[in-house]
């Protein structure tokens, strides 16, 4: 296969911002720990392929599809939801497995619309689609594991990986560049797959953000019975005024303890002594 100038990925198209990734966790701009990590999607590998898909497709669409046609569009729009949604998905990742989940899936089906554009334009004009096993397939798919395997400073640097597939995605022949990036299209599913199945395990293993939250905080409330110290009152839901421990005197809950407002009888608000 013929090399081609290696140049830069178009201007604009992978990374809009050239400062410090404000989603990833930071050492000193927090000032507590977060329960579970979020953001720093740009070192996944599903966001760097899916990053390079991305460029790629813009650049193919200028070369190769007509600027009237609709197709021309999607296909840059569902490049960019595949990207994007991983991006979400990470940062949701802080406060709701489910969202990170569905952002993910979400990706994975923008993806899959991209792949049928991509097959239909080669069927259309009576392109060879290459076989997973064809050696032009084989040497895209050993460029990602090369890729992996490498000592690069930054991996997750777009110039870098555009460099690296340029000699396929700089082709003037549409056929080589688009079954190129049905190679990466199908990397990035793969990716995407393993990701989804990583996050579902979590969840059974480990629940979701709302059950680490409430074990969280009764492990909180047993460190300070072991230590002695009362739990700190907690505030009227209605006046948010501090709350005074009182103790029913009848009814079906009489000598069982409560949170009252220290408003009280101006304010009535309660809440139960585990709430």
């Amino acid at each position: 296969m013929p090399e081609q100038p290696s140049n830069q990925p178009p201007a604009d198209r992978s990374d809009r911002s050239s400062g410090s990734d404000r989603s990833s966790r930071s050492t000193s701009g927090d000032r507590h720990r977060r329960l579970r990590p979020s953001g720093g999607y740009r070192q996944l590998r599903s966001f760097q392929v899916a990053t390079l898909v991305y460029d790629g497709t813009v650049d193919f669409c200028e070369r190769f599809v007509d600027r009237a046609s609709r197709t021309r569009d999607q296909m840059v729009q569902a490049a960019r939801s595949g990207r994007q949604n991983i991006a979400e998905g990470s940062r949701a990742a802080a406060t709701t497995s489910q969202t990170e989940l569905r952002l993910v899936n979400v990706a994975r089906a923008s993806l899959d619309e991209l792949l049928l554009d991509y097959e239909d334009f080669l069927r259309q004009r009576k392109l060879r689609a290459w076989a997973k096993n064809d050696r032009e397939a084989l040497e895209v798919r050993a460029m990602g594991r090369a890729l992996d395997q490498s000592d690069l400073s930054d991996h997750s640097d777009p110039a870098v990986h555009w460099k690296l597939y340029s000699r396929w995605l700089e082709h003037p022949s549409p056929e080589i560049v688009a079954n190129t990036l049905i190679c990466l299209i199908h990397q990035t599913n793969y990716l995407l797959d393993q990701q989804v199945s990583a996050l579902e395990r979590d969840f059974v293993q480990d629940g979701g953000y709302s059950e680490q939250l409430a074990a969280a905080r009764i492990e909180h409330r047993r460190k300070q019975n072991e230590a002695g110290q009362p739990a700190p009152a907690p505030h009227c839901p209605l006046c948010k005024k501090p709350m005074a421990l009182r103790t029913a005197r009848k009814g079906k809950q009489a000598g069982s303890q409560f949170w009252g407002c220290s408003g009280f009888p101006e304010c009535k608000g309660t809440r139960p002594l585990d709430g």
